[in-house]
């Protein structure tokens, strides 16, 4: 079981990979999962429109989809994420970028641990979840 991290077609973000592995765990650990195997591709926008429209038939651009494969308390997923979305969110939302990528990156534990963000309500929950992840980064 593993937590691997690549890109394609972008640069590899500035991120300590096993720190980074080892705070997704604790974070899934708080929600009472355990880490499989994890994946996570950087990419930019053109690739995560192309994921989108083939696999999810969304016509826009986005900032993470993550596949879910759990089976019970064990968390497993693919994540990909769109660089080029996450830095130009950075400049709306007035958030430091690498901040904002962190932001993201748990993003994703948090839909494998259950958690869903369609309604209001279950956005503001994630946001707050989010918030508390990145307070023990």
């Amino acid at each position: 079981m593993a937590i691997r991290f690549n890109s394609e077609n972008i640069n590899f973000p500035k991120i300590k990979k096993r720190e980074t592995a080892n705070w997704i765990k604790t974070v899934a650990k708080n929600y009472g999962r355990e880490t499989g195997d994890i994946s996570y591709l950087f990419c930019n926008d053109e690739k995560i429109l192309e994921i989108n429209q083939h696999y999810l038939q969304h016509d826009f651009y986005t900032d993470i989809i993550t596949f879910d494969y759990s089976e019970g308390d064990r968390i497993s997923g693919d994540i990909f994420i769109s660089l080029d979305t996450v830095y130009s969110n950075s400049i709306q939302y007035d958030t430091d970028p690498q901040e904002e990528l962190y932001r993201v990156i748990i993003h994703g534990i948090l839909h494998l641990c259950g958690m869903n963000d369609k309604s209001d309500a279950e956005q503001q929950q994630m946001k707050a979840a989010e918030e508390e992840a990145l307070k023990i980064r």
